[in-house]
């Protein structure tokens, strides 16, 4: 019975914070979130990044290892994709990739694993978070328009941060105090933006073809958690840290991937990602109590 308060406890904020979200975007379809996504790309993350990857909460070591472990991981959602996505019979296979092979380790990810684990379970999944963020500026870029653009990443703050927690991380050098409550609040407050805009976008994004959608989304939340686990299995991993690679791996498609084709893709594209986001989100309200369950009995 404990097991199941705790994971009531987990994700209840988690739902209920998208949920309001949600509920300000169908009350005001014409709510503005600008301020939301400047102050969380540009403040909020980077405060997390360097709050969370700090040596008081994890180790170079540790950030090396699940940095690897779940590059290993996105090689696996890539074949994934491409195997789907051929199935579709999609014509632009490149374009599509993203939702698949970027999951939403930051929106989602980061608070479950800050309730499921703390502190400890945070640091690894800030360092799993970290490769996607970097993955979306350059990978994710580079999927949509079929270029790499070195201006993009040099222009992401939280690019900076992530040096910055590598250079911490790597001389062992701990924040000093009032750096740390700073980041704390800041980490906070964007966990409760970003989850409470990940309801509002949910409001705005359409499903344009559902079964395809459908087919899609179970290839990202059933099949990511199956590619976690083999991982896992692989490398004879356990504890917290195997707990964390577990749900990220487990998560829905990341709302940025939205984001970033709508500048460099078509517009059919940018439907087809948007209606797999919608869809894999919403089945993941399901799939992710089973996962975070899973993790919380097996690897703590």
């Amino acid at each position: 019975m404990e097991i199941y308060i705790k994971l009531f406890e987990i994700l209840f904020p988690v739902y209920f914070v998208v949920a309001i979200g949600y509920y300000l975007g169908k009350k005001n379809p014409k709510i503005d979130t600008t301020f939301i996504t400047n102050f969380a790309a540009n403040v909020g993350t980077p405060a997390m990044i360097i709050y969370a990857l700090n040596p008081a909460n994890t180790t170079i070591e540790i950030f090396k290892d699940y940095f690897w472990y779940y590059s290993l991981a996105i090689i696996g959602f890539f074949i994934v994709g491409i195997i789907f996505l051929s199935l579709l019979n999609t014509k632009d296979i490149i374009r599509e990739l993203p939702p698949f092979v970027m999951p939403n380790t930051g929106n989602m990810g980061l608070p479950i694993c800050l309730f499921a684990y703390g502190t400890q379970g945070l640091g690894v999944a800030a360092a799993i978070s970290a490769l996607i963020v970097l993955c979306h500026f350059t990978l994710g870029v580079f999927l949509a328009d079929r270029k790499f653009s070195l201006n993009v990443i040099l222009k992401s703050a939280p690019f900076y941060a992530i040096v910055f927690s590598i250079f911490l991380l790597f001389f062992d050098l701990e924040l000093p105090v009032f750096v740390e409550n700073t980041t704390f609040l800041l980490m906070y407050a964007t966990i409760f933006l970003i989850l409470m805009s990940l309801g509002i976008a949910l409001t705005r994004l359409k499903v344009f073809s559902f079964n395809k959608a459908l087919f899609s989304s179970i290839g990202r939340v059933f099949l990511g958690p199956a590619i976690g686990y083999a991982l896992i299995y692989y490398y004879n991993l356990d504890g917290y840290a195997a707990g964390v690679l577990l749900i990220q791996c487990s998560m829905p498609s990341a709302v940025l991937t939205y984001l970033v084709g709508s500048i460099y893709s078509p517009k059919k594209i940018v439907d087809s990602i948007a209606s797999m986001i919608v869809v894999s989100t919403t089945i993941s309200f399901f799939t992710i109590p089973i996962v975070v369950f899973f993790a919380l009995k097996y690897f703590n």
